[in-house]
């Protein structure tokens, strides 16, 4: 076991798959030289050259409909957006193209892309850099999205996003590159579709992805001191998600509190809420909780910034007054 950085799993993620295999590159803005805007890919082009890591210019739509023709010609790119909020630019390229080419063409083509970079709402990165994107992207057909949350599940599934054969958005929190973990020094993948069961318990279902794990997971700490017993669920997969994990904990516990970072109004939260009543009504003791950002843009200001996404103690409050029957 190695003490890794999740930055770091990341790049030892790509670099094996590189080394494995010829056909996958990376492109995007400053993902050579530079290494990437937080070191991902830092030094890859040295051991591979620079046609396997391509600098290009700040045109997000031109090298991601680029990067789809790659795809359809055999090739498997990783494109890097410098921050996630600017591949808004390229939602006709994801969308249009890369989810839907493999269906259009009659089965005729596949679209082997990941697209990855960070993402989430920083330390005072402005509206414009503090973007959530899951939900923009969850409705459009044809492709998976994950987000990773500890570098241990970092690395094992962008090994397997880079091996499949589907368009793969990729999710990283800004703020969850400089997290620590003893990775296995043998490699190993991990499933695109399941959910993680991080902590088993039987008083409450509590659903969460990417960074709100770890808020998520202090709030745990404190509701265990107080005689409280909650499983938490890391999602991971957002399309498709794990209704069977789901639902496995829901017939156990009756009782959901879905904790994310992304906005209330048309959320994953919503959807979750949605399908959760659809498939697993009779089994819900209480409605769904649903703690969520405000819908606004993020403020610049600190105190502010903080004030729009979920905090531990609101986690802690609506898990007491759900299990203590108060809601």
């Amino acid at each position: 076991m190695a003490e890794t950085l999740l930055f770091n799993a990341l790049r030892e993620a790509i670099d094996e798959e590189m080394a494995k295999d010829s056909t996958v590159l990376v492109m995007g803005e400053d993902v050579g030289h530079y290494g990437g805007s937080y070191k991902v890919t830092k030094d890859l082009y040295k051991k591979y050259g620079e046609w396997r890591l391509l600098d290009t210019p700040i045109a997000e739509n031109s090298f991601t409909g680029m990067a789809v023709g790659a795809a359809m010609t055999g090739l498997r790119p990783i494109i890097e957006g410098m921050n996630m909020g600017f591949l808004l630019l390229a939602f006709n390229q994801i969308a249009n193209n890369a989810g839907m080419l493999r269906y259009t063409s009659g089965g005729n083509f596949k679209i082997p892309i990941v697209i990855r970079g960070p993402g989430g709402v920083g330390r005072q990165l402005g509206a414009e850099h503090s973007q959530r994107l899951e939900a923009y992207f969850q409705a459009v057909p044809g492709i998976k999205i994950v987000a990773c949350s500890t570098p241990y599940n970092a690395k094992g599934l962008l090994k397997s996003a880079i091996r499949d054969n589907n368009p793969v958005l990729f999710f990283e929190h800004v703020l969850l590159y400089n997290l620590k973990e003893n990775l296995p020094e043998e490699e190993y993948y991990l499933p695109l579709d399941k959910a993680e069961v991080v902590r088993p318990g039987k008083d409450v279902t509590v659903l969460t992805y990417s960074r709100m794990r770890h808020h998520c997971t202090q709030a745990m700490a404190t509701l265990e001191k107080e005689g409280y017993d909650p499983e938490l669920i890391d999602l991971i997969s957002l399309k498709p998600i794990d209704y069977e994990t789901i639902g496995a904990s829901i017939r156990k516990t009756h009782k959901v509190v879905i904790v994310e970072e992304c906005m209330r109004t048309g959320g994953i939260a919503a959807e979750l809420i949605a399908s959760i009543n659809d498939r697993f009504f009779d089994e819900l003791d209480a409605p769904v909780i649903r703690l969520s950002s405000q819908d606004i843009p993020t403020p610049y200001n600190g105190m502010l910034e903080n004030l729009t996404i979920v905090q531990p103690a609101q986690i802690v409050e609506a898990v007491k007054k759900l299990v203590d029957g108060k809601i």
